[in-house]
């Protein structure tokens, strides 16, 4: 599916030139190298592992949900407070910039619930490929098994760069490293020391979009269990500090799901802070009050029945046992018998169900990096170094990240975008001023 680049070795001499070379074959690294080629510098790939594109390939569970239609001011806000350091890439390639990118490449997008744009052909490879294929098109060099050892720099700017003992002298180096979640696809956090190297402030990594670990014991006795259309909200000790709503998932080690990995970043920084639990509404549409009134009505018309069976009418059955040992109300019980007290503490639980956090899954198993290289050492109007004269940043090595839903994808292509662009101009691009797509 696509074009394929033909993968090259090294060349055999110690030194090699280049205009502008790019470290990382992921989304934002084959983006930038290829609008720097586009703009009419020769641009060089290194790419540490066998292939490009590994972790493209895997998002979105394989489907790629590459971007979002929501507006620019609702689009920032999905990345917390680094979000406005977006603005100068966004203004220059956005949503319908990327669409329009991809459709010209033969890869027809469709919109999905909460916006989210994905490939009609459900496949992120075809995705891939179409990157591959701007590459190819614009004669980008590829050298993959490449990892990057060391930057070259001498008062103040980039003069390449060590890799397997050689040297490769460029005017622009362009760091699309990724992350270090999911190291198997080559995102192992080599970008964090290599900018470190040359003095850059790297805002500490943690994982984000990343399953929670619980502290009750009875969470992993409803693995396997889905929950759609609750409310979740995260506390830290007994104040809010974020609210979702929609899908969620209990594992053998805790809780996952669309709203859970939502709320993941902020869980993961206020654990050190204090206790941190989430408040799970298993009937978010309804009141308290209205709430009571359906379970006295239940009661009422089945007053016969066990606690087990007029529980069924509200909960999923996997959810029973474990409730009723949580109420602490027998569980043959008959509804007429069910006080007045018993049933508060049911609509309570209904809508309060406590998982205390006790941490998060490993880095390596989170889908975004939160952290990496300062936003205050970019400029964001380039994505270069505001340290290092012709070294720019793009993707997920940047502090910058967001919330599922094709936000952390537009970021990568935005920012890779401006990167390319912007170092071509660096070295005397031809075609810099190449007009910005259209739908």
């Amino acid at each position: 599916m696509g074009i394929v680049p033909t993968l090259f070795q090294l060349p055999g001499e110690m030194t090699v030139q280049q205009q502008v070379v790019v470290v990382g074959g992921g989304a934002s690294g084959m983006m930038a190298a290829g609008r720097a080629a586009e703009c009419g510098a020769g641009v060089l790939l290194l790419e540490k592992t066998r292939r490009l594109g590994n972790k493209l390939r895997l998002t979105g569970k394989g489907r790629c949900n590459i971007t979002n239609e929501a507006e620019l001011s609702q689009f920032i806000t999905h990345f917390g407070k680094t979000g406005p350091f977006l603005y100068g890439a966004f203004a220059r390639f956005f949503v319908q910039d990327l669409v329009a990118f991809f459709e010209q490449r033969g890869v027809a997008t469709v919109v999905e619930r909460g916006g989210r744009v994905f490939p009609a052909s459900n496949d992120a490879r075809q995705v891939a490929a179409a990157l591959e294929g701007y590459l190819v098109v614009n004669r980008v060099q590829i050298h993959c098994r490449c990892p990057v050892e060391h930057l070259l720099v001498e008062e103040g700017r980039v003069l390449g760069l060590q890799v397997g003992g050689r040297t490769v002298e460029s005017a622009a180096v362009i760091l699309a490293t990724g992350g270090a979640s999911y190291p198997r696809t080559g995102s192992s956090g080599d970008g964090y020391r290599l900018a470190a190297e040359v003095g850059h402030h790297i805002v500490p990594i943690r994982p984000a979009l990343v399953p929670l670990l619980a502290e009750e014991q009875w969470v992993s006795g409803l693995q396997g269990l889905t929950l759609r259309n609750v409310q979740v909200t995260l506390h830290l000790n007994e104040a809010r500090i974020g609210r979702e709503s929609g899908e969620m998932l209990f594992t053998h080690f805790g809780v996952s799901g669309p709203i859970v990995l939502a709320l993941s970043r902020r869980a993961v920084d206020a654990l050190s802070k204090g206790r941190v639990y989430l408040s799970i509404n298993l009937k978010p549409v309804l009141c308290s009050e209205e709430l009571d009134r359906r379970l006295q009505r239940e009661l009422d018309a089945h007053g016969r029945r066990q606690l087990r069976r007029i529980l069924a009418e509200l909960l999923p059955s996997k959810m029973i046992d474990v409730f009723v040992t949580l109420l602490g109300i027998p569980v043959d019980k008959p509804g007429h018998q069910i006080t007045s007290v018993e049933r508060k503490r049911i609509v309570e639980l209904v809508q309060d169900l406590r998982v205390t956090i006790a941490d998060s899954r490993p880095i390596a198993e989170a889908i975004v990096t939160a952290g990496g290289v300062d936003t205050a050492d970019i400029d964001p109007r380039t994505m270069e170094s505001r340290l290092i004269k012709g070294l720019f940043f793009c993707g997920e090595v940047i502090d910058v990240d967001a919330d599922t839903g094709g936000y952390n994808l537009q970021a990568a292509f935005s920012t890779g975008y401006l990167a390319g662009e912007s170092a071509a101009r660096a070295v005397g691009g031809a075609n810099c001023a190449y007009p910005r797509l259209k739908n």
